[in-house]
């Protein structure tokens, strides 16, 4: 048995919190020992050992989801979100429903969610009591004792969470609070709360803004507002940080790109949120081309971390000389029990080189529009489909529509292209309003700058 005065465990259902709160100076100071709980590999541990100084780290033992709890969370997400679609009236939310399922056994299990959905999103209490009924099952897991086993052994003072969605987080928690222990979850990112993915319950839930916790009022109405701590995000602070910022000459040199020109970043989507992204970025290219500006402009092409795909080949072939590409600097390490994805620290500085010396970037609705704006930089929002579609299902509109850019208090925070023929207009010579766009970070990224510190207060409150 381990023991300390002041104990945090920190629970990390996934490698991507790594970057905002164990590169960040959230638990840098010494506030308390801390414990890691995990399923990372050895070599990921070993990383993260490198990054925060932890007195001990456990392996969560593996978890296997009755059918009854997974039905009662499938269920609990679709009648939530048909809620939430009426009271918001925004059919968007439903896109956030997965409806293409293999096997007979899932289209079946599926359709009879599909089927009851509806008769529980009526009243707000029916949600309730589903809810209610899958903490009770979830108690029933063999995963729970085990867990309950191994908090025993810890004996933490608070149990952190970095991310809300976690398969594993809810029993975990649920575990924790049986046992005194106090907890405290963060709401991972700015669009997370209207997909009705809150599967555990907490004492403490922090969220970014002020506009967030008015968010966890409307969808959760049954989680007291005191519980809702207002604290910003740390995933931000990175940019205040000179160091983080590569050599010019360097930076340059590394990813060959020329000191004449003018960079046009081009951050791409994951497959399913933007399934033409190749397409879009063939047309900035082919625009640039036509117009004899490739001797003006460069492209860099930062993908998403976790698209590995060769969607992206056939153009970045055809224009090899005017893109250049960044890949991100993330592990792909493989266990027994996890695929852990995550950035490397030097991750961090590239991000951050890339919106300082990128004049602009572009892409379809990402929150990398916030990343650019630290440093003043225009965000151009891509919003024409495709003549041929990769998916013929996806499109800007709905994108456009999502709950979360109902955020943005004028539309002049970005700059719109609605149209190919507008690429060189839009892209080499509009800006975005500096002031509107000021504005939409405060309502949604709130204190930022103080993030780790406000975030240290709150959880040493508990110790």
């Amino acid at each position: 048995m381990l023991n300390s005065k002041h104990k945090i465990a920190l629970l990390f259902p996934d490698g991507v919190g790594i970057k905002n709160y164990l590169y960040t100076n959230v638990f840098k100071q010494d506030m308390a020992d801390l414990v890691l709980l995990h399923n990372f590999d050895p070599e990921t541990v070993a990383e993260v050992q490198k990054q925060t100084l932890l007195v001990d780290d456990f392996e969560i033992p593996v978890y296997k989801e009755s059918v009854i709890e997974k039905f009662l969370r499938e269920l609990i997400c679709l009648s939530r979100l048909q809620f939430n679609a009426e009271k918001v009236a925004n059919s968007s939310l439903l896109t956030n429903w997965n409806t293409s399922h293999k096997g007979l056994f899932q289209q079946l299990f599926y359709t009879v969610i599909g089927v009851i959905s509806p008769l529980i999103s009526r009243k707000y209490s029916n949600i309730l009591l589903l809810e209610k009924w899958y903490q009770q099952r979830i108690r029933k897991n063999i995963f729970y004792n085990q867990t309950v086993t191994l908090l025993k052994q810890i004996e933490p003072n608070v149990l952190f969470c970095s991310h809300q969605r976690g398969l594993k987080a809810a029993t975990v928690f649920a575990a924790a609070t049986d046992l005194g222990i106090k907890t405290t979850t963060v709401i991972y990112s700015w669009d997370n709360l209207p997909k009705a993915r809150l599967a555990l319950r907490a004492d403490n839930y922090l969220v970014w803004s002020d506009y967030m916790k008015e968010e966890m009022r409307l969808y959760y109405s049954e989680i007291p507002q005191s519980s809702v701590v207002v604290t910003g995000t740390p995933q931000f602070e990175c940019y205040n940080v000179d160091k983080n910022i590569i050599d010019k000459a360097i930076f340059y040199k590394t990813y060959n790109l020329s000191l004449e020109k003018k960079i046009i970043c081009f951050s791409g989507d994951d497959v399913k949120t933007s399934p033409d992204d190749p397409k879009y970025l063939n047309d900035i290219a082919s625009a640039l081309v036509d117009a004899n500006m490739q001797d003006q402009y460069q492209i860099l092409f930062r993908r998403c971390p976790v698209d590995v795909s060769t969607r992206f080949d056939d153009v970045l072939n055809k224009y090899i000389d005017l893109i250049k590409v960044a890949p991100p600097l993330w592990f792909f390490n493989k266990s027994e029990h996890w695929t852990t994805i995550y950035p490397s620290k030097d991750d961090v500085k590239l991000l951050v080189s890339t919106a300082f010396y990128s004049d602009v970037v572009v892409n379809v609705g990402s929150t990398m529009a916030f990343d650019f704006a630290m440093f003043d930089k225009t965000c151009v929002f891509i919003n024409y489909n495709q003549t041929i579609k990769n998916d013929p299902n996806w499109s800007v509109e709905t994108i456009y529509k999502f709950q979360h850019f109902k955020s943005m208090p004028n539309k002049k925070s970005v700059v719109w292209l609605n149209d190919r023929e507008e690429i060189i207009t839009k892209l080499t010579k509009l800006v975005s309003d500096t002031l509107a766009m000021e504005n939409w970070k405060e309502i949604v990224l709130g204190d930022y700058q103080n993030a780790s510190k406000q975030i240290q207060t709150q959880l040493t409150k508990d110790l």
